[in-house]
């Protein structure tokens, strides 16, 4: 069939795209790219300033390790030594400056936040349970760190008579140390017993037999250390903690009269706590130079290597004890539950507080639960006798009992940021007379061991709302019944 000039021709009908319409297209591609680009860039930026401090510490370890084991090839004297830790030194004197002011503060605002007529018996269960859990971590801890003893492997053999003494007397100076005479003086020093070596002989000590030697009878002389009341240098941080937590009770028992001092106290603490913050951004200097001096005073890196892999394992056997047995099973007795399935529904605070490594950034899931430090303080006493058992420093039962109520009250009052731990070990080593420069070999594998524990406190926590919230249905019906309800169906 032939078509008539009159006819549309069929090239008509084809659609033409117009060049300007091509080019738009191909600039809302390009667009898109670089939108999708510039996401993904921004990401990058946001994992990078979440985690600088981790990035940061984990960089400045490993160029710390580097320069120690350079500079143990040229035998550094004593004395440059000294001079390569001098940042890491000012470092442990900044945060020990900072660390009563924090205790203080932050014990006294913790406590009076305890006892208020609004909480009632809901908040007694609450602290029972956080005292309880807490107690349970630092004595797993210690337990582990006996038996395991990661930072020696023979032990210190040591006079059972002398130790039995020892024991006695430190736990007569925990006593005496809870009752400082003195507030300023406990700043300053702590009251310890000292032994005097004296002479006595048998008749003084009621012993009536003789020897004979050359045809003439002589009386037995015998040694005997005399206790004497003594003072260390140091601040006697367990009388403070006494202190700070009975006066903290009391003033949160004061209703309105006491507000005015305990906002006093609050912004005290807030204070000294965005200090810390500014201060922890000098932890990585400090602490490179720190390991340095660390690892060229070392006469075996091996060993010691080998020593901080067995702390690590430790610390992470005591998290997964406690994590995966002893809260469990708190939770089952209380509630009669499946414990693992209520875990299970609070994935997404242990993931938060793993990532974060902050137990405050899963306040929205754990109902504003923080002060429960469970893995913080299994965590201070693992480290504080490793540190001890390196120095060849053997803990007496008295000792043993200091530093875990140290440990206790010191995790108790810890804030929940991340690295504010350092400041807390600085509580705990100097309460038990530790060097505290030591903390550099612990900051080797603190950057996962920090998340782990952080994962620990909000699991905790986490399980301390479920635990509160069962015994305390009752009360929470009766004070709202649509919202008691709403709570126990999503626990």
């Amino acid at each position: 069939m032939q078509s008539s000039p009159n006819d549309p021709c069929p090239l008509e009908s084809v659609e033409v795209i117009d060049r300007q319409d091509t080019q738009t297209c191909c600039t809302s591609r390009k667009s898109s790219d670089c939108l999708s680009s510039s996401e993904n860039v921004a990401n990058l930026l946001a994992f990078l300033k979440r985690n600088a401090f981790v990035l940061l510490t984990i960089i400045t370890v490993a160029l710390g390790i580097g320069l120690g084991f350079a500079l143990r090839q040229i035998n550094m004297s004593t004395k440059y030594v000294k001079y390569l830790t001098f940042p890491g030194e000012l470092l442990m004197r900044v945060l020990q400056m900072l660390v009563l002011p924090l205790i203080i503060s932050s014990l006294i605002t913790g406590m009076s936040s305890v006892d208020r007529k609004a909480n009632g018996k809901i908040g007694l269960r609450a602290f029972s349970y956080y005292m309880a859990t807490t107690v349970f971590a630092v004595f797993t801890g210690i337990a582990l760190a006996v038996l395991i003893r990661p930072g020696k492997s023979s032990s210190v053999s040591s006079s059972g008579e002398r130790e039995a003494v020892q024991s006695v007397d430190s736990f007569l100076d925990l006593i005496r140390n809870m009752f400082p005479s003195n507030l300023i003086e406990a700043c300053l020093r702590k009251y310890k017993t000292v032994y005097s070596k004296s002479v006595f002989t048998g008749m003084d000590l009621g012993v009536n037999n003789t020897t004979e030697a050359n045809g003439k009878s002589e009386i037995p002389i015998l040694p005997y250390y005399l206790p004497m009341p003594g003072t260390a240098d140091g601040v006697n941080f367990f009388g403070l903690l006494v202190f700070s937590v009975a006066f903290g009770l009391i003033l949160g028992s004061m209703e309105s009269q006491g507000k005015p001092l305990r906002d006093l106290f609050d912004c005290l603490n807030k204070a000294i706590m965005n200090l810390v913050n500014i201060v922890i951004w000098y932890c990585p200097v400090g602490i490179l130079f720190l390991l340095a001096g660390q690892i060229v005073n070392m006469t075996d890196t091996g060993n010691i290597g080998q020593e901080i892999a067995m702390y690590a394992v430790t610390v992470i056997t005591g998290l997964a004890i406690h994590s995966f047995f002893t809260l469990p099973l708190i939770y089952f007795i209380v509630t009669c539950k499946n414990p693992f399935r209520f875990m299970s529904g609070v994935l997404q605070a242990l993931t938060t507080a793993f990532g974060t490594s902050s137990s405050s950034a899963t306040l929205p899931v754990t109902l504003h639960s923080t002060m429960n430090m469970d893995g913080a303080a299994l965590y201070e006493a693992v480290a504080a006798l490793f540190i001890a058992q390196i120095n060849n420093i053997e803990f007496d039962l008295g000792q043993m009992i200091v530093l875990s109520l140290v440990v206790t009250a010191a995790s108790t009052g810890a804030a929940g940021i991340p690295q504010a731990g350092m400041v807390s070990m600085i509580i705990v080593l100097s309460s038990v007379g530790l060097p505290t420069e030591h903390i550099s070999l612990l900051m080797i594998v603190d950057w996962i061991l920090d998340r782990l524990r952080t994962a620990t406190n909000a699991l905790g926590d986490c399980i301390g709302v479920g635990v509160v919230q069962h015994l305390s249905r009752h009360e929470l019906q009766s004070i709202s019944p649509t919202e008691g309800s709403l709570m126990e169906g999503r626990l």
